[in-house]
This record gives structure tokens, C-alpha cells and sequence, in this order.
């Protein structure tokens, strides 16, 4: 039993520094491609396509007003884009505030969750490009020139933009603004490797002719912009990022709300991999099916494992402590702490373990360098270290008892 704990932790030690030394190699790789593409952007647009923005609102009387004026905001032709909003059986004022854009189309039907939203919209677009954005994000002014010039690639099928958390008030909006840098790092090299596996909902753009060749958004177990980029990605069609295109999202200033954000994400992560399973392992869909895939789905058991791990030595080592002070009680003597080199675990697993602790950190340096242009030592830093990996557990044993039991995940 003993060697069997021992395999599985070597083994998700072995996951955990495989995928950071593949991460660590492309962002030395990637450093000069991200330089070309600023000075790429930098030349600014010769052509201006048409596009046309969904903004599918559930309940979002309180955001959607400023998501629609940061679109009308935007540094590009006005004549050149569309805005369609679908009102997706809102109970509140979301519909009335709509209604005072006479700039835009406003669609109104019956609850389906947003993929039926969505694909109301669809059926109307006639533009070359079509993006949707969430009813609680926010585009910058300069965010959609960062992201049309991709398109002069005639093999790129869709942008994806770089998240960021609009104004954090409190630590887990602080955790959660480390927790998107991050993101930030990790879109960005796997654009470079041709591995994207989501388009989030926040201002991806697409070419319209994706959803008339494959089809509209699926339920997709309510993560539907995470199914349409592994379709993509299953019939080779080329998804980029555009790493200096900033798009603001609300987060979850609760613990309550995170945790079914966070299962729903990790659930439909999890399940949408089941659904396309033969792209595990399989050379014919490059990086993404031999490694981000396969790599994804076995870093939640892996965690998992670790977390039980770590908690497990600890209780372990706090009982043993329990039963030396009932053997012989509380010593009186103080003992000056002291620091012995003899007594220094060399043990593998524990130098495997420091290492990957060290190429975390340094991987949470570059991301926040490449999220912030420059990295600047934060207190959110530190909650991001101490209190983020102690959260997580909580979601992915949720996930992994929903998926068990097929067990339906809520959006809110």
C-alpha cells in the first residue's frame, strides 16, 4: 500500500515539473514572437471588417448598461460594427435598459442558457467577423485594433483577448486578479503552441463562417465557448491570442459564487474532454491532444492527491506531537531554535517537491511581468500563494463527485 502512495506521488510530482519545464521552454521560444507581434500591432490597421457583437444577458441589469457603452466606445468605424443583444428571459430590468441603445438590436426570448442566446444571434449576423461579450465585461477603447490585424492570416479562425479582473475590492477578487495573470501567461503560450482549448466568452472573436461550417454553440455542460474551441481545434482550425488586447471581467466577490463558477468550469473541462476523447493522445491534433489535454485532465487528480497528501502530514504529524505531550508532558526547558545540516531531508520526493514550489514561483513571476508589462511585488501575491491552493481542492472534489454520478452543475 505504502509503495503504491509512494508511485502515485512521484507520478504527480512528474505532471506537476513536466508541464512547468514545457511552460518555462515556450515562453523562451515565445519571448521573440511576442516582440514581433507588438511591433506587429504597432503598424496599426489597413483594412476595418465588419463585425458583429453578441452580448447574451441573463439577470444583468446592473452591468450590461456599461458592457454595451464600452463596445459603442470602441477606437473603430462605427459604420463597421453591429451590436446585438439577447435578452435570455431576464426577470429583472435587463430588458428596459437594453431598450435605451436605439443603436442596437435587441432580441428578447424564453430561459435556454446562453449557447440558445447565442445561436438567436447567429441566425442575424451578416458580418465576416462575430464576437461575443459577457454582460459583465468591459472592452478598452484600443482592444478590438489589437485584435482584427490577426485576421489578415486567412488560416486564422479565431482571437482570443487577455482577461483581467475589473477592480478587485476585496482578498478573493485580489487572489482572483493573480489567479487571471496567470491565465494571461498561460493563453498566450499555448497560442504560441497551437493548443488553445477555449475561447472565452469575454470578446473572442471568430470568422461567422466557423459556426456555418461546424455548426452553432452546444449546452456543452454550460461551458459552450470551451466546446466550440475543441471542435475547432479537432477540425485544425487555427485559434490565436492576442495577448495586448484587455478585456475587464467582474469577479466573484464570494466564496459561494466562485465555487460554482469554479465547478462549472472545471466540470465542463473535465466532461467535454470525455466527449472528445480521441483527441488523447492522438499526434494528429499536435500539442493540444498529446499534452494540454491529457496534461489538464490528469493535474486535477494529481492535485488532488498532493493536497490529501500534504493535509495528511500534517494530521499525522500534529497527532504524533498529541501523543508525545500525553507520554511525557509539557517540558519545561526552552531549547534556542537551532539549524542542523545532518538533519536536512535530501529525500527525492522532497527535492522534487521544493523544485516544483521554485518553478512555480518563477512561473508566477513571468506571468505577472507579462500580464503587467512589469512585475511589482503585491500583499495579493501572497494570498494568491497561501490561500489559492487551499481553495482549489474544494471544486475539483465537487467535480470529480458530479462527474462520478452525472450530476447536473448550476451556472449561479
Amino acid at each position: 500500500m505504502a509503495e503504491t502512495q509512494t508511485l502515485i506521488l512521484y507520478f504527480s510530482l512528474f505532471i506537476s515539473l513536466f508541464f512547468e519545464v514545457f511552460l518555462l521552454i515556450t515562453y523562451l521560444e515565445a519571448r521573440e514572437e511576442l516582440k514581433t507581434e507588438e511591433d506587429y500591432l504597432a503598424r496599426g490597421l489597413k483594412l476595418f471588417p465588419a463585425l458583429t457583437v453578441i452580448v447574451p444577458c441573463f439577470n444583468e441589469e446592473k452591468t450590461v448598461a456599461k458592457t454595451i457603452k464600452s463596445i459603442l466606445d470602441l477606437d473603430y468605424p462605427k459604420d463597421k460594427i453591429s451590436i446585438i443583444a439577447v435578452n435570455d428571459g431576464s426577470t429583472d430590468k435587463t430588458l428596459e435598459v437594453l431598450r435605451q441603445f436605439p443603436q442596437i438590436a435587441v432580441l428578447s426570448k424564453e430561459n435556454g442558457g446562453k449557447h440558445t442566446a447565442l445561436n438567436l444571434a447567429l441566425e442575424h449576423v451578416t458580418t465576416d467577423l462575430v464576437g461575443c461579450l459577457d454582460a459583465d465585461s468591459f472592452v478598452l477603447p484600443d482592444t478590438l485594433k489589437k485584435i482584427i490585424p490577426f485576421f489578415e492570416d486567412e488560416k486564422i479562425m479565431a482571437v482570443t483577448p487577455s482577461i483581467r479582473v475589473h477592480e478587485p475590492k476585496n482578498i478573493l477578487q485580489y487572489i482572483q486578479r493573480v489567479e487571471y495573470s496567470w491565465g494571461i501567461f498561460l493563453r498566450r503560450m499555448l497560442s504560441s503552441l497551437n493548443a488553445m482549448y477555449v475561447t472565452p466568452g469575454p470578446f473572442s472573436i471568430f470568422r461567422t463562417t466557423v459556426f456555418r461550417e461546424l455548426g452553432g454553440y452546444r449546452a456543452a455542460y454550460q461551458t459552450e465557448d470551451l466546446e466550440i474551441a475543441l471542435r475547432m481545434q479537432k477540425n485544425r482550425y487555427k485559434i490565436v491570442n492576442s495577448h495586448g488586447a484587455h478585456v475587464y471581467t467582474i469577479a466573484p466577490a464570494k466564496f459561494k459564487p466562485l465555487l460554482k463558477q469554479r465547478v462549472r468550469w472545471s466540470y465542463g473541462f473535465l466532461n467535454n474532454v470525455i466527449d472528445y476523447r480521441e483527441m488523447l493522445l492522438n499526434p494528429k491534433y499536435g500539442h493540444v491532444g498529446m499534452f494540454i489535454l491529457p496534461l489538464g485532465t490528469m493535474s486535477i487528480f494529481s492535485t488532488l492527491y498532493m493536497t490529501s497528501h500534504i493535509v495528511w502530514s500534517w494530521m499525522s504529524s500534529i497527532f504524533n506531537k498529541i501523543v508525545k505531550f500525553e507520554a511525557i508532558g509539557l517540558s519545561t526547558k526552552f531549547h534556542m531554535p537551532h539549524f542542523d545540516w545532518y538533519f536536512l531531508n535530501t529525500g527525492v520526493i522532497s527535492v522534487l517537491t521544493i523544485t516544483a514550489v521554485i518553478f512555480t514561483v518563477i512561473i508566477l513571476y513571468l506571468a505577472l511581468k507579462l500580464a503587467d508589462g512589469k512585475f511589482k511585488f503585491k500583499k495579493e501575491i501572497l494570498y494568491y500563494l497561501f490561500i489559492y491552493p487551499f481553495m482549489v481542492p474544494f471544486w475539483l472534489v465537487k467535480v470529480l463527485f458530479d462527474t462520478a454520478f452525472r450530476r447536473k452543475v448550476s451556472w449561479r
